[in-house]
């Protein structure tokens, strides 16, 4: 990986411009260079993969490990029918194969979501950025790109703030969409694009956190739940259900299996009221948390109830369950009343808030939106207004899951991208 500025063995005209150092236009840069091309990333921030390294909460969920393509994409819904051709080309298993075989070991956790070994996303920015050396890809850092020039059905050019102009055979365009803005991504490619004669439809957040009217959760903010069923009702009528870690915070909830059903609450939220329901123990059945409690009650017979339901609940989120079951914190286990108990269980299993709405865009984990899919050839991710352009990543209209989806679709239209527009010059 080089630095340019603007020396004397800089080429006249590149085989390839990558526009954003995200880590779709990382590994198209890669791919793009490994084959020979000559290649410059521009990237507007002072360092590539700025969003990279707070992805998954600074540890990077790289991919999920679902091996056979055809489930992997029916969890993009409707748009996995566009992308047959690129993941047979690229996939989860040449995804892991990569790391790999660069020194990055991955595991394995809930959900089938794969991490580094070290448990941070500077391992997988470490991986991109010497492989990103090795094959000498030329990446301009500061460089905020103004505007993209097109004549007769190709892009000659990008221009830079001051005027420099840069020349290519080929331009991959990874600009990312408008999730976490304060890492560059602020839509710039949208704008680009509409004004190519591209259709993006309108950017909406994805995988948002939720907030919720009842201000009880900014006391138990930072509990857990490590597996939940989570429901989303509107008039008392299930809509959605999914099962995932769920995170309370000072305006709601979010974690996993929150942001799984964020898109499907902001839909509903358009016609009327919704509540979420939070089963905190899915795996048991009524009786036997009756029974658990019992047992609880029994080992700690003389013990306040507050103390006693840590082996059920962290004691951070106990309170707010004892709240919503009328019982007093202090009350010792041995005068629980059975009529207290069976609201307990109730709240244990149903507990249940009403939702304000969505965090904003700017606390989207991605944003939904993008290029119209009939308009892009999905065999080498090129645009079909614009044959020497391509187009990956966040740009592209796909919605997709939380669980490491996002992340394998940036590798896999990268890589795509990256074979074809080297094969250009």
């Amino acid at each position: 990986m080089k630095s340019d500025k603007g020396t004397e063995d800089a080429p006249a005209v590149w085989d390839v411009v990558v526009i954003g150092g995200g880590p779709a236009g990382m590994m198209a840069a890669v791919r793009a260079a490994e084959r020979g091309a000559r290649v410059v990333l521009l990237e507007k921030n002072k360092s590539v993969g700025k969003k990279l390294l707070i992805t998954g909460g600074g540890r990077c969920n790289v991919t999920n490990a679902e091996r056979d393509t055809k489930k992997l994409l029916s969890k993009f819904g409707d748009s996995g029918k566009f992308l047959s051709s690129p993941f047979s080309q690229w996939s989860v298993s040449e995804t892991l194969d990569f790391f790999h075989s660069r020194g990055m070991p991955t595991k394995e956790e809930a959900e089938q979501r794969v991490f580094p070994l070290a448990n941070t996303a500077q391992a997988v920015w470490d991986v991109l950025s010497s492989s990103m050396v090795e094959h000498r890809v030329t990446v301009v850092t500061n460089a905020t790109v103004l505007k993209m020039h097109a004549a007769a059905g190709v892009i000659q050019a990008v221009e830079l703030r001051g005027g420099r102009m840069i020349r290519g055979h080929s331009f991959i365009l990874a600009t990312g969409g408008i999730s976490h803005p304060e890492t560059g991504s602020t839509g710039d490619g949208y704008a680009w694009l509409r004004a190519l004669g591209h259709t993006v439809n309108e950017a909406r957040g994805a995988l948002v956190p939720i907030a919720l009217k009842d201000t009880r959760v900014k006391r138990v903010a930072g509990a857990t739940l490590l597996d939940a069923k989570i429901t989303v009702l509107q008039n008392n009528v299930k809509q959605e259900q999914r099962r995932g870690k769920v995170l309370f915070t000072h305006l709601g909830l979010s974690g996993p299996g929150i942001l799984n059903v964020s898109r499907d609450i902001g839909e509903l939220l358009k016609y009327g009221r919704v509540d979420i329901e939070i089963d905190t123990l899915p795996t048991f059945g009524d009786e036997k948390v009756n029974a658990a409690l019992l047992h609880a009650f029994s080992e700690h017979s003389n013990k306040k109830i507050r103390n006693a339901l840590k082996g059920l609940v962290s004691g951070t989120l106990a309170p707010l369950i004892l709240e919503g079951a009328g019982v007093d914190p202090e009350t010792a286990c041995n005068a629980v009343t059975r009529e207290k108990r069976v609201s307990l269980i109730r709240e244990l299993k149903h507990l249940r808030f009403e939702v304000k709405g969505l965090l904003g865009l700017e606390k989207a984990v991605i944003t939904a939106g993008g290029v119209d899919l009939r308009e892009v050839d999905f065999r080498t991710m090129s645009s079909l207004k614009y044959t020497n352009l391509y187009l990956v990543g966040d740009l592209l209209d796909i919605n997709r899951p939380s669980g490491g989806y996002s992340l394998q679709l940036c590798w896999t239209t990268g890589f795509v991208a990256g074979s074809a527009a080297s094969a250009r010059r």
